[in-house]
Protein backbone atom coordinates (compact mmCIF):
# COMPACT_ATOMS: atom_id res chain seq x y z
CA UNK A 1 0.00 0.00 0.00
CA UNK A 2 1.28 3.34 -1.19
CA UNK A 3 0.71 6.27 1.21
CA UNK A 4 1.35 10.01 0.25
CA UNK A 5 2.18 12.27 3.38
CA UNK A 6 0.95 15.68 2.08
CA UNK A 7 2.21 18.92 3.99
CA UNK A 8 1.05 21.97 3.39
CA UNK A 9 3.62 24.66 4.54
CA UNK A 10 3.80 28.49 4.74
CA UNK A 11 7.06 29.89 6.47
CA UNK A 12 7.92 27.14 7.81
CA UNK A 13 11.95 26.89 8.03
CA UNK A 14 11.90 26.57 11.52
CA UNK A 15 10.60 23.77 11.74
CA UNK A 16 9.96 21.73 8.59
CA UNK A 17 13.66 19.80 8.54
CA UNK A 18 12.10 18.22 11.52
CA UNK A 19 8.49 17.14 9.88
CA UNK A 20 10.40 15.84 7.17
CA UNK A 21 13.30 13.82 8.84
CA UNK A 22 11.00 12.27 11.17
CA UNK A 23 8.91 10.78 8.03
CA UNK A 24 11.86 9.84 6.37
CA UNK A 25 13.12 7.02 8.20
CA UNK A 26 10.46 5.39 5.81
CA UNK A 27 11.18 5.08 2.98
CA UNK A 28 8.03 4.04 1.83
CA UNK A 29 6.38 6.88 2.20
CA UNK A 30 5.95 8.96 -0.12
CA UNK A 31 6.32 12.76 1.60
CA UNK A 32 5.03 15.42 -0.56
CA UNK A 33 5.53 19.49 0.92
CA UNK A 34 3.76 22.00 -0.88
CA UNK A 35 4.91 25.44 -0.07
CA UNK A 36 2.78 27.77 -0.14
CA UNK A 37 2.95 31.99 0.02
CA UNK A 38 6.89 31.27 1.52
CA UNK A 39 9.23 34.42 2.25
CA UNK A 40 11.77 31.90 3.72
CA UNK A 41 13.23 28.69 2.76
CA UNK A 42 10.69 26.40 3.29
CA UNK A 43 10.57 24.88 -0.06
CA UNK A 44 14.81 24.43 -0.19
CA UNK A 45 14.58 23.09 3.56
CA UNK A 46 12.39 20.82 2.75
CA UNK A 47 14.10 19.48 -0.88
CA UNK A 48 16.99 18.98 1.14
CA UNK A 49 15.81 16.94 3.40
CA UNK A 50 14.10 14.24 0.86
CA UNK A 51 10.53 15.80 -0.19
CA UNK A 52 9.38 15.91 -3.00
CA UNK A 53 8.07 19.73 -3.26
CA UNK A 54 5.67 21.55 -4.76
CA UNK A 55 5.27 26.05 -4.75
CA UNK A 56 2.39 27.91 -4.84
CA UNK A 57 2.69 31.36 -4.80
CA UNK A 58 -0.41 32.19 -3.08
CA UNK A 59 -0.95 31.55 0.81
CA UNK A 60 -3.35 29.57 0.36
CA UNK A 61 -3.65 26.32 2.38
CA UNK A 62 -6.42 24.74 0.15
CA UNK A 63 -4.29 25.94 -3.04
CA UNK A 64 -1.39 23.51 -1.49
CA UNK A 65 -3.33 20.80 -0.84
CA UNK A 66 -5.02 20.83 -4.19
CA UNK A 67 -1.47 21.03 -6.02
CA UNK A 68 0.18 18.66 -3.76
CA UNK A 69 -2.58 16.29 -4.63
CA UNK A 70 -1.75 16.57 -8.05
CA UNK A 71 1.49 14.77 -7.91
CA UNK A 72 0.84 12.40 -4.92
CA UNK A 73 0.82 9.09 -6.23
CA UNK A 74 -0.47 6.79 -2.89
CA UNK A 75 -3.27 4.93 -2.28
CA UNK A 76 -4.27 6.42 0.51
CA UNK A 77 -3.80 10.03 1.24
CA UNK A 78 -2.66 11.67 4.65
CA UNK A 79 -2.66 15.38 5.00
CA UNK A 80 -0.68 16.38 7.87
CA UNK A 81 0.10 20.11 9.47
CA UNK A 82 3.93 20.89 9.50
CA UNK A 83 3.58 21.32 12.93
CA UNK A 84 1.76 18.30 14.27
CA UNK A 85 4.49 15.68 15.47
CA UNK A 86 4.02 12.40 13.30
CA UNK A 87 6.31 9.30 13.15
CA UNK A 88 5.69 6.55 10.22
CA UNK A 89 4.57 4.23 12.65
CA UNK A 90 1.74 6.46 13.42
CA UNK A 91 0.97 6.96 9.76
CA UNK A 92 0.89 3.15 9.20
CA UNK A 93 -1.52 3.14 11.77
CA UNK A 94 -3.85 5.36 10.26
CA UNK A 95 -3.61 3.71 6.24
CA UNK A 96 -4.46 0.63 8.18
CA UNK A 97 -7.52 1.33 9.61
CA UNK A 98 -8.44 3.20 6.50
CA UNK A 99 -8.27 -0.22 4.38
CA UNK A 100 -10.31 -1.86 6.91
CA UNK A 101 -14.00 -2.66 5.32
CA UNK A 102 -16.26 0.44 4.99
CA UNK A 103 -13.23 2.82 6.19
CA UNK A 104 -12.84 5.88 4.14
CA UNK A 105 -11.14 8.34 6.71
CA UNK A 106 -9.01 7.92 9.81
CA UNK A 107 -7.57 10.25 12.45
CA UNK A 108 -5.51 9.35 15.49
CA UNK A 109 -6.86 10.44 19.19
CA UNK A 110 -6.41 14.18 20.49
CA UNK A 111 -4.33 14.80 23.51
CA UNK A 112 -3.62 18.59 23.83
CA UNK A 113 -1.04 19.46 25.66
CA UNK A 114 -1.44 22.48 27.67
CA UNK A 115 1.83 22.47 29.45
CA UNK A 116 3.47 25.37 28.16
CA UNK A 117 0.45 27.24 28.69
CA UNK A 118 -0.97 30.06 30.94
CA UNK A 119 -3.91 29.50 33.73
CA UNK A 120 -6.57 30.59 31.43
CA UNK A 121 -5.19 28.67 28.49
CA UNK A 122 -5.65 25.70 30.51
CA UNK A 123 -8.76 26.30 31.86
CA UNK A 124 -10.35 26.87 28.32
CA UNK A 125 -8.74 23.21 27.52
CA UNK A 126 -10.76 21.87 30.25
CA UNK A 127 -13.54 22.44 28.91
CA UNK A 128 -12.97 22.55 24.74
CA UNK A 129 -11.10 18.94 25.11
CA UNK A 130 -14.53 17.36 26.28
CA UNK A 131 -16.79 18.38 24.03
CA UNK A 132 -18.53 15.32 22.23
CA UNK A 133 -18.05 17.31 18.58
CA UNK A 134 -15.01 15.94 18.28
CA UNK A 135 -16.19 12.08 18.95
CA UNK A 136 -16.08 10.77 15.70
CA UNK A 137 -15.17 13.50 13.94
CA UNK A 138 -11.42 14.11 11.44
CA UNK A 139 -11.10 17.70 12.50
CA UNK A 140 -9.18 19.33 15.44
CA UNK A 141 -5.89 17.02 15.22
CA UNK A 142 -3.72 18.62 11.88
CA UNK A 143 -3.94 14.95 10.67
CA UNK A 144 -6.28 12.60 8.65
CA UNK A 145 -5.89 9.63 6.31
CA UNK A 146 -8.22 9.33 3.45
CA UNK A 147 -8.81 6.53 0.64
CA UNK A 148 -8.69 6.98 -2.56
CA UNK A 149 -12.25 6.17 -2.85
CA UNK A 150 -12.98 9.26 -0.36
CA UNK A 151 -10.88 11.37 -2.31
CA UNK A 152 -12.26 10.63 -5.45
CA UNK A 153 -15.29 12.09 -4.17
CA UNK A 154 -14.63 15.87 -5.09
CA UNK A 155 -12.33 17.49 -7.56
CA UNK A 156 -10.60 19.64 -5.95
CA UNK A 157 -10.35 21.63 -2.06
CA UNK A 158 -12.59 24.60 -1.83
CA UNK A 159 -11.25 27.83 -0.93
CA UNK A 160 -11.95 27.21 2.58
CA UNK A 161 -10.46 28.20 5.82
CA UNK A 162 -11.67 24.80 7.22
CA UNK A 163 -10.47 21.71 4.93
CA UNK A 164 -10.52 19.64 7.72
CA UNK A 165 -14.24 20.32 8.29
CA UNK A 166 -14.84 19.66 5.01
CA UNK A 167 -13.19 16.24 4.88
CA UNK A 168 -14.96 15.62 7.52
CA UNK A 169 -18.51 16.20 5.72
CA UNK A 170 -17.54 14.49 2.85
CA UNK A 171 -17.09 10.85 4.63
CA UNK A 172 -20.30 9.46 6.16
CA UNK A 173 -20.17 9.07 9.99
CA UNK A 174 -20.27 5.51 9.69
CA UNK A 175 -17.12 5.57 7.36
CA UNK A 176 -14.88 7.51 9.73
CA UNK A 177 -12.25 5.77 12.51
CA UNK A 178 -10.45 6.93 15.40
CA UNK A 179 -7.57 4.64 16.14
CA UNK A 180 -5.98 4.81 19.66
CA UNK A 181 -2.73 6.00 19.24
CA UNK A 182 -2.53 9.78 20.43
CA UNK A 183 -1.01 12.57 18.54
CA UNK A 184 -0.16 15.81 20.28
CA UNK A 185 -2.11 18.93 19.90
CA UNK A 186 -0.23 21.57 21.42
CA UNK A 187 -2.12 24.50 23.30
CA UNK A 188 -1.40 27.97 22.47
CA UNK A 189 0.75 29.86 25.15
CA UNK A 190 -1.14 32.57 26.15
CA UNK A 191 -4.45 34.09 26.25
CA UNK A 192 -4.23 36.64 23.43
CA UNK A 193 -2.93 33.66 21.25
CA UNK A 194 -5.83 31.67 22.29
CA UNK A 195 -8.68 34.04 21.55
CA UNK A 196 -6.95 33.97 18.05
CA UNK A 197 -6.73 30.58 17.26
CA UNK A 198 -10.53 30.21 18.34
CA UNK A 199 -11.58 33.41 16.35
CA UNK A 200 -9.67 31.63 13.21
CA UNK A 201 -11.80 28.21 14.16
CA UNK A 202 -15.16 30.06 14.56
CA UNK A 203 -14.67 32.30 11.73
CA UNK A 204 -13.95 28.98 9.77
CA UNK A 205 -17.06 27.33 10.82
CA UNK A 206 -19.00 30.25 9.66
CA UNK A 207 -17.43 29.97 6.29
CA UNK A 208 -17.93 26.17 6.06
CA UNK A 209 -21.51 27.01 7.10
CA UNK A 210 -22.08 29.15 4.36
CA UNK A 211 -20.51 26.94 1.91
CA UNK A 212 -22.54 23.72 3.06
CA UNK A 213 -26.10 26.00 1.55
CA UNK A 214 -24.39 26.52 -1.25
CA UNK A 215 -21.99 23.24 -1.87
CA UNK A 216 -22.06 22.33 -5.64
CA UNK A 217 -23.76 19.84 -7.75
CA UNK A 218 -21.87 16.23 -7.16
CA UNK A 219 -20.68 17.07 -3.44
CA UNK A 220 -22.45 15.39 -0.81
CA UNK A 221 -21.66 16.99 2.89
CA UNK A 222 -23.04 15.59 5.65
CA UNK A 223 -22.45 17.49 8.95
CA UNK A 224 -24.57 18.24 12.19
CA UNK A 225 -25.67 22.04 12.88
CA UNK A 226 -23.59 23.78 15.49
CA UNK A 227 -24.69 23.64 19.07
CA UNK A 228 -23.81 26.64 20.94
CA UNK A 229 -24.87 25.51 24.53
CA UNK A 230 -23.15 21.48 24.02
CA UNK A 231 -20.41 23.25 26.44
CA UNK A 232 -22.97 23.64 29.43
CA UNK A 233 -25.62 20.39 28.79
CA UNK A 234 -23.24 17.92 27.78
CA UNK A 235 -19.83 19.13 29.99
CA UNK A 236 -20.51 21.52 32.90
CA UNK A 237 -23.85 20.31 33.71
CA UNK A 238 -21.91 16.75 34.21
CA UNK A 239 -19.21 18.35 35.99
CA UNK A 240 -20.20 20.88 38.42
CA UNK A 241 -16.35 21.05 39.89
CA UNK A 242 -15.62 22.58 35.93
CA UNK A 243 -17.59 26.13 36.43
CA UNK A 244 -15.05 28.19 37.14
CA UNK A 245 -13.43 27.11 33.56
CA UNK A 246 -16.33 27.26 32.28
CA UNK A 247 -16.27 31.46 32.96
CA UNK A 248 -12.89 31.51 31.19
CA UNK A 249 -14.70 29.40 28.21
CA UNK A 250 -17.35 31.55 27.64
CA UNK A 251 -15.36 34.81 28.06
CA UNK A 252 -12.81 33.24 25.32
CA UNK A 253 -15.89 32.30 23.08
CA UNK A 254 -16.69 36.07 23.55
CA UNK A 255 -13.27 37.90 22.96
CA UNK A 256 -12.86 35.55 19.98
CA UNK A 257 -16.09 36.58 18.66
CA UNK A 258 -15.58 39.82 18.93
CA UNK A 259 -12.04 40.02 17.23
CA UNK A 260 -13.47 37.88 14.01
CA UNK A 261 -16.17 40.38 13.60
CA UNK A 262 -13.94 43.72 13.78
CA UNK A 263 -12.89 45.52 10.90
CA UNK A 264 -9.24 44.65 11.32
CA UNK A 265 -9.36 40.95 11.21
CA UNK A 266 -8.53 38.87 8.00
CA UNK A 267 -8.41 35.16 8.62
CA UNK A 268 -7.01 34.57 5.32
CA UNK A 269 -3.82 36.62 5.76
CA UNK A 270 -0.99 34.32 6.36
CA UNK A 271 -3.41 31.34 7.30
CA UNK A 272 -4.64 33.67 9.85
CA UNK A 273 -2.83 31.60 12.01
CA UNK A 274 0.19 32.49 15.04
CA UNK A 275 3.62 30.93 14.60
CA UNK A 276 3.24 27.27 15.96
CA UNK A 277 4.83 26.33 19.23
CA UNK A 278 7.43 23.93 19.08
CA UNK A 279 8.22 20.55 20.73
CA UNK A 280 10.19 18.04 20.61
CA UNK A 281 9.15 15.04 17.48
CA UNK A 282 6.90 12.33 19.05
Amino acid sequence: MRISVIIPAFNEEAGIAAAVNALTEDADLEIVVAANGCTDRTAEVARACGARVVEVAAASKTAALNAADAVATGDVRIYLDADVPARPALLRDLAAAVAEPGIEAAVPRPAVDTSGSTWPVRAFYAINSRLPVFRGRLFGRGVIAVSTRARSRFAGFPDLTADDMFLDAVVAPGEKAEIGVPVRVVAPRTLDELVRRVARARDGNAEFQRFRQSAPAGVALVAPEPDATSWLRDVVLRRPWLGPAAVVYVAVVLLAERRRRSASWDVRSGWGRIPAQRSPRD
